[in-house]
């Protein structure tokens, strides 16, 4: 499975952005997806996760402000990020992997990363 992610930019806090996926690959609907980011000088951290069944599971400090959704006929995942904040300010990672919840999935594959920068 090969990702490609895209859509970072630049944003004022406060305003939206949504990320894309774009996967290869005919099995793309039975795969977990997600997306991490990592900020400068920080380590890689969980972001969202939606399964191959929908199932959604997020980092608190985002829930309520950020969607992860898929369309399988497109093979692509979604980040749909709003109200968004300086401290969101991160390099966003794709992955996939196989597992069903957010508990049991690991990432197999990743993708290149998108960069987001949020102006206070």
């Amino acid at each position: 499975v090969q990702l490609q992610a895209y859509g970072g930019g630049l944003v004022q806090a406060g305003g939206s952005l949504r990320l894309s996926c774009a996967a290869s690959g005919r099995t793309f609907s039975s795969y977990g997806m997600g997306w991490f980011r990592q900020a400068p000088g920080k380590e890689r951290e969980f972001v969202a996760h939606i399964s191959w069944s929908a199932s959604t599971y997020y980092k608190d400090s985002v829930k309520g402000r950020f969607t992860i959704s898929r369309d399988n006929a497109k093979n692509t995942v979604y980040l749909q990020m709003n109200s968004l904040k300086p401290e969101d300010t991160a390099v966003y990672y794709c992955a996939a992997g196989q597992g069903g919840s957010y508990s049991i999935w690991t990432v197999a594959y990743w993708g290149q990363g998108t960069l987001v920068t949020v102006s206070s």
